[in-house]
């Protein structure tokens, strides 16, 4: 079992154009050959927005769960990530899309985390103010759709169709609107104390036509974290839009080739 996190980045097959970067001296070797996948969700989400990466990795013989983040502090949210690591049998890959990307990072360094995935999504530092590094690049357009009831959260309708959800054909993203989750303001305020990514192996798909993180952000995050890397013409729900894609990247993640 390797501990290494650089290795030799190989290409995704499908509807993406891949970019690979090394931190550091990269090393070959495979994998970790894992058993189960645990899918973490983001904001304006729940754990039904995996639904379609779900299907397609069971169908490959992995055990997967996808956990519902209750969206009020980081550290609950990490929490709850932590039970559903602690009850897989064996090496683990944990993947997250958008803001659960704070929970990757900081649930990762758990033991039974293999591999690493973050779809379009946030990969701070340890310690780091996520917020600070976000503001070095264009702010993304879904930005200005987020209101607030007291300290509750959500996206707007008519950003979460435009800015959340371009690709997606209008009648499945009004549904997914309808099942929007909302998250407490007190979730923005943790950072990550652990980098798993520093640690274990990781990979990184980029929505390139992403209005909700800003693809140059997500670039930048990939390619510090040594990730391997593909490019996904997608909204920010590319594990909707483009399932094939993000269930190859997590099948490689788990040490399995097409």
């Amino acid at each position: 079992m390797t501990s290494r996190r650089d290795f030799s980045l190989t290409m995704v097959a499908g509807a993406a154009t891949s970019l690979v970067s090394t931190r550091g001296m990269a090393v070959a070797s495979p994998p970790v050959k894992a058993r189960n996948v645990v899918l973490v969700h983001g904001l304006f989400a729940d754990g039904s927005s995996w639904t379609e990466v779900i299907a397609r990795v069971q169908r490959a013989g992995l055990t997967v769960t996808s956990v519902q983040n209750p969206l009020t502090t980081l550290p609950e949210a990490v929490a709850a990530a932590e039970r559903v690591l602690s009850r897989q049998d064996g090496p683990t890959v944990l993947a997250g899309h958008s803001f659960s990307g704070m929970i990757v990072t900081q649930a990762g360094v758990h033991p039974n985390v293999s591999a690493l995935v973050y779809v379009a999504a946030r990969a701070p530092d340890a310690d780091e103010d996520y917020s600070a590094l976000a503001k070095k690049f264009p702010a993304p357009p879904a930005s200005a759709g987020v209101v607030f009831d007291g300290d509750e959260g959500r996206l707007s309708e008519e950003a979460f169709l435009r800015d959340f959800a371009g690709d997606v054909p209008e009648a499945k993203a009004r549904v997914l609107y309808a099942v929007q989750e909302p998250f407490q303001r007190a979730l923005l305020t943790g950072n990550a104390t652990h980098a798993a990514w520093r640690t274990k192996p990781s990979f990184y798909a980029i929505s390139t036509e992403d209005r909700t993180i800003n693809p140059d952000l997500q670039r930048f995050m990939a390619k510090r974290m040594g990730a391997t890397t593909v490019e996904v013409k997608a909204s920010h729900v590319s594990l909707i839009s483009q399932p094939d894609v993000i269930a190859k990247l997590i099948l490689e993640a788990a040490g399995q080739r097409p």
